[in-house]
């Protein structure tokens, strides 16, 4: 990070962005062709977890390079300056990291993942059979390393 005094160093206050986030945007590759989708997810603190069709491009850059890189915002607002533009800013918070993307396969790990992102959307877990998860693939993100960053908008 260029500017140390951004760094967010509390695992704490990562954590606490994360779960107070309405969207996480993930980034793919192959080659040299890079590919970013927002998902719904959900987060242990350990890993992070989404749930995607069964077919699309995303599967296709993961079938290829199950190396991701992930990012989350939050308190996000625009500052304004009635008369200098060049003083228009971002107040923010935000966590930037990076990954592996695996695909889960017992059923154990599926109805773990979607109550992940069960709970991070409603707050509370939800029975699943086997047969709700077939039209559906649900990924683990074993995160590698992130770092978090904030300005007020000086």
């Amino acid at each position: 990070m260029r500017r140390d005094d951004k760094k967010i160093n509390s695992r704490e206050e990562i954590d606490q962005i994360i779960k107070s986030t309405e969207v996480c945007r993930i980034a793919y590759a192959d080659n040299n062709i890079p590919y970013i989708t927002p998902v719904s997810f959900g987060y242990d603190e350990k890993h992070i977890y989404v749930h995607t069709a069964i077919r699309g491009r995303k599967i296709d850059f993961l079938m290829k390079n199950e190396y991701v890189c992930f990012e989350f915002e939050a308190d996000v607002k625009t500052i304004t300056d009635p008369v200098i533009a060049c003083k228009w800013t971002a107040a923010f918070k935000s966590v930037i990291g990076y990954g592996n993307m695996k695909e889960l396969a017992t059923f154990e790990e599926k109805d773990y993942a979607i109550n992940e992102i069960m709970k991070h959307y409603s707050g509370k877990t939800w029975a699943f059979e086997e047969k709700m998860l077939q039209n559906v693939k649900l990924w683990k993100i074993e995160i590698l390393e992130m770092s978090g960053k904030q300005s007020g908008g000086e």
